[in-house]
């Protein structure tokens, strides 16, 4: 397992050994000790998610608030996304930045986002499966984000705009500037 730091404190990308022969693959996905050695914190998992979405569906920015606050830990198990995670650790100094990753089923890359991040990924394949690990359970009251578009972020999606699918519940979230952080 290789670790490799991003320019947001805490989040990492994590390359996983694979070991591959006539018969397929075999990966470690996760292992506590190594992935808490790798972070330098503990954290537990309480809850694994998994999406099916087809080309050009975005799903984001979101965030869990207060206690409900979530830690993840994503991956593509099919398919090709762009993932990104943004800082909204209002005391941080990459606070308002992003990190944007391409996770396949190919590379097996994982991204860990520390609590205190927004999250959001775009599919850029036909079709893609996406997992994640959360330590700490969704709660629909605590639920939060920032609109997937907003200048101040600039992100870059890798799409064009007429080609993203976005949630009804998604176009309508705050900008940046507007959104509650805790």
């Amino acid at each position: 397992m290789t670790i490799k730091e991003t320019m947001l404190e805490g989040c990492v990308i994590i390359e996983p050994t694979v070991f591959e022969d006539k018969r397929g693959y075999f990966f470690e996905s996760f292992n506590q000790e190594k992935f808490t050695s790798a972070v330098g914190t503990s954290v537990n998992f309480v809850q694994d998610n998994e999406s099916f979405s087809t080309k050009g569906v975005l799903r984001g920015l979101h965030f869990q608030k207060g206690e409900y606050a979530q830690a993840k830990l994503v991956r593509v198990i099919k398919g090709k996304v762009l993932d990104v995670a943004v800082d909204l650790r209002k005391d941080s100094k990459t606070f308002g930045k992003h990190v944007s990753v391409e996770l396949t089923e190919e590379n097996k890359k994982q991204l860990f986002v520390p609590r205190g991040f927004a999250h959001g990924f775009v599919v850029l394949s036909d079709t893609a499966i996406f997992s994640y690990k959360c330590d700490n359970f969704y709660n629909k009251e605590s639920e939060d984000g920032i609109l997937y578009n907003d200048p101040d972020l600039d992100i870059d999606w890798k799409l064009p705009e007429e080609e993203l699918i976005i949630s009804e519940k998604d176009v309508v979230l705050p900008s940046f500037k507007n959104v509650e952080l805790w």
